[in-house]
């Protein structure tokens, strides 16, 4: 198979664009990115104890016929049991998000299970190249278990060069869809952009997805600032039973490609989601906020807005669809900090 197709966003220089916005980085703002970095004064950039994990037994896994459910594993890594088979979304099990492991952030957690322990997954969903999305280790060491990929236009590339058979690979532009038995996978609009080097600046895709099952309807949202796409994937594609939302690695100068916490449970709404999870947070350091914020900001913004939010452990089951509470687990790991919160939910 030849290199995949690439839509009509892509038409200049070969670079896929925003529907909204071009985003850019001129020399001025990466200064006072820079800047900002080094002024930066934080309480707790990662968690001084280890962070509450559930080990998810093999047995648990090997088992295919119970509801539908997910299980954080990290940041944006999500394990998915739908209509009796696993699917997986951008797998990062490395110890750092880094192109290098010897330097990069560092995880805060050690997987949820041993990776021998992993059943067969039937599809691998990926929303874009950035490491912290999309790293080659993991891939290589999950590919005898995955049946296929579904992956952003030009993502699959990556792929293609690293080893994995063609005939697994299958690429989509915003709005297409792909139905794979019960299951059906559409590729929807994000705002962000893409490129694991200094040369490949937004040559391939990046996108959120739609996913629907006989049981349910899990929209998964990748990285994006946010825009009014979520309103328009909301009245194509919604409601949603479970929203996988992008909250953490944040910053008001980065703002237009990773959305505030306020902004993520603003998407949720808009996405016409039942319940939210907030994901891309609590597994690495890679902003200026202290490690818990993006998990207690979108805590107090649900609570405003009546959003059923849902904050798993990492490793323990979330079953879709049903009358779920969870607690505010960071809360006991914020020391001082914590005194100047309201009680928990």
């Amino acid at each position: 198979m030849s290199d995949s197709p690439i839509s009509a966003r892509a038409a200049q220089a070969g670079k896929f664009r925003n529907s909204e916005i071009e985003y850019r980085n001129p020399p001025s703002k990466l200064f006072e990115m820079i800047r900002a970095y080094m002024r930066a004064e934080r309480a707790a950039p990662v968690p001084e104890q280890p962070l509450p994990l559930r080990r998810i037994p093999a047995a648990e896994l090997a088992d295919t016929a119970g509801p539908a459910t997910v299980y954080r594993l990290g940041h944006s890594s999500v394990l998915m049991r739908l209509d009796g088979q696993y699917l997986l979304t951008d797998p990062v099990f490395s110890e750092r998000a880094s192109p290098l492991q010897w330097m990069g952030p560092k995880r805060f957690h050690p997987l949820p299970f041993e990776l021998e322990a992993l059943p067969q997954i039937a599809t691998v969903v990926l929303s874009h190249d950035h490491y912290d999305h999309l790293d080659k280790d993991s891939i290589l060491a999950l590919d005898h278990k995955v049946e296929r990929y579904v992956a952003p236009l030009k993502v699959g590339n990556h792929l293609r060069r690293w080893g994995v058979a063609v005939d697994k690979i299958i690429e989509l532009d915003w709005w297409q869809s792909v139905s794979v038995g019960s299951l059906t996978f559409t590729a929807t609009p994000a705002q962000h952009f893409s490129g694991r080097g200094l040369t490949d600046r937004d040559k391939t895709l990046w996108a959120g997805w739609a996913i629907e099952s006989r049981d349910a309807r899990i929209f998964f949202s990748g990285d994006s600032g946010y825009f009014s796409g979520f309103r328009e994937i909301g009245e194509r594609l919604g409601p949603f039973d479970l929203t996988l939302i992008e909250t953490g690695a944040y910053n008001a100068l980065w703002s237009e490609i990773h959305m505030l916490p306020e902004q993520s449970v603003q998407a949720h709404i808009d996405l016409r989601g039942a319940v939210m999870l907030p994901i891309h947070n609590s597994t690495f350091d890679l902003a200026l906020h202290d490690w818990y914020e993006p998990l207690e900001r979108a805590a107090a913004a649900a609570a405003r807005q009546g959003v059923h939010l849902v904050t798993p452990m990492i490793g323990a089951p979330l079953q879709v669809g049903a009358a779920v509470e969870t607690r505010a687990w960071w809360r006991d790991l914020m020391g001082p900090a914590r005194a100047q919160l309201a009680p928990d939910r």
